[in-house]
């Protein structure tokens, strides 16, 4: 759910620390490379260079600190906001915003639905919101999905995160999307049956894909990035087949299934590049652990968040802000405290790789306050300020094209 990968030797980096990104399939196609940036813009989040996933990562990282209660930095937003091209489309990344967006600049259905949902989470910005959804409805394919650039292949992680972008917009497809979400579940009896593949093969083959399958679970629940624990009953490992179409909810609950078993023995969901060794991969663990908390099933959550808090935060420091919001919006999704995070703060340390938050003075005064008193500083900073956005994650949107 972050970083590009341009090159083969960055995907085979980006495979290590376990994340990748939403332009994988716009750079296959050969379409135009988002702007380079000589000066990084005072109001981004992270260091790295932002041509591949500016937006990505300023609409997660804005998610995340209004998921716990922070107040982001107004140039923080006013960033994000100025990125929007005349006629309702993000791009990755444009260097200069004050230039009219021309067929040099690549426009993405991912960049589009993230900001969308940090815009609407932020407050101020609904006509902006208004206009990207209505984009993201004309650039609907005809079977019902998106696909990362306009015109191409629809995909199960970008029509997760746009259905979660409709969804905190107040705004609705043309077409429906759930029918090619079931399409696309792998069925029961099947090698991967429940989970929900990225798109199918030359041949329709439909291959289980976790970050696809995390992402559609999600969707078919009409939920964005931000979610809280759902209402479900107990966990049931055994994959629900239907005669007819499954609906929407058992799309969510066979992928929510698969996961779950795929992440019982080990904590964790894994990567592995052709020839190259297995690697956890800790932004999917992630993104599962919403989509379980999202179904409900937080009891077969508890062990994978329990391995992100004792071996993820290294990855985080290395991978940057996305890595942060990712884990912060998995522990906002289950109900635990980001600021303990097997002993780190992820907030803290989200906003500490851009602008300071406009709360962080008054955050910092109650984390006095706390060593003082005992009282737990998730409560003084105010659980609950922000529930849930209801939008859709994962995200991942993107560490695209990975068959798990």
């Amino acid at each position: 759910m972050t970083v590009l990968r341009r090159t083969a030797g960055v995907l085979a980096a980006t495979a290590v620390i376990g994340t990748a990104t939403p332009a994988t399939t716009a750079l296959a196609a050969g379409t135009p490379s988002p702007s380079a940036s000589a000066v990084r813009p005072s109001g981004l989040y992270g260091s790295s260079d932002p041509r591949y996933d500016g937006v990505w990562r300023q609409s997660l990282a804005l998610l995340a600190q209004r998921a716990t209660g922070v107040t982001p930095a107004a140039k923080a937003v006013d960033w994000l906001a100025g990125q929007q091209c005349a006629d309702g489309a993000f791009a990755a990344f444009r260097a200069d915003p004050t230039a009219a967006c021309d067929t040099k600049v690549t426009v993405d259905t991912n960049s589009t639905a993230a900001a969308i949902q940090a815009l609407k989470s932020v407050g101020g910005h609904d006509a902006a919101a208004a206009k990207a959804a209505t984009w993201l409805k004309s650039v609907q394919n005809k079977d019902g999905g998106w696909g990362y650039t306009p015109g191409s292949p629809s995909d199960t992680n970008s029509t997760g995160v746009v259905i979660g972008a409709l969804a905190a917009a107040g705004a609705s497809a043309d077409r429906s999307p759930y029918d090619l979400l079931a399409k696309w579940s792998v069925p029961c009896g099947q090698d991967g049956g429940g989970a929900l593949a990225y798109q199918p093969d030359k041949q329709g083959k439909l291959a289980a894909n976790a970050d696809a399958t995390a992402a559609g679970v999600l969707a078919a629940l009409g939920k964005g990035f931000v979610t809280t624990a759902g209402k479900a009953p107990a966990a049931d490992p055994a994959c629900v087949g239907a005669a007819k179409a499954l609906t929407p909810a058992e799309v969510a609950r066979n992928g929510a299934a698969y996961l779950a078993d795929a992440m019982s023995r080990t904590g964790h969901l894994v990567s592995a590049l052709p020839g190259a060794k297995t690697q956890p991969d800790y932004g999917n663990t992630a993104d599962a652990v919403v989509a379980l908390a999202a179904q409900g099933w937080t009891e077969p959550a508890r062990k994978p968040y329990a391995w992100l808090a004792a071996h993820a935060v290294p990855w985080a420091e290395q991978s940057g802000p996305a890595a942060w919001a990712e884990l912060i919006l998995a522990a906002h999704a289950m109900g635990a405290d980001p600021r303990d995070f097997g002993g780190t703060n992820l907030v803290t340390a989200l906003n500490s790789t851009g602008p300071a938050p406009r709360a962080a003075a008054a955050e910092h005064a109650g984390e006095k306050q706390d060593k003082k008193s005992g009282t737990g500083v998730w409560w003084i900073v105010g659980t609950g300020l922000v529930a849930g956005i209801g939008i859709g994650f994962l995200f991942s949107g993107r560490r695209k094209q990975r068959q798990l």
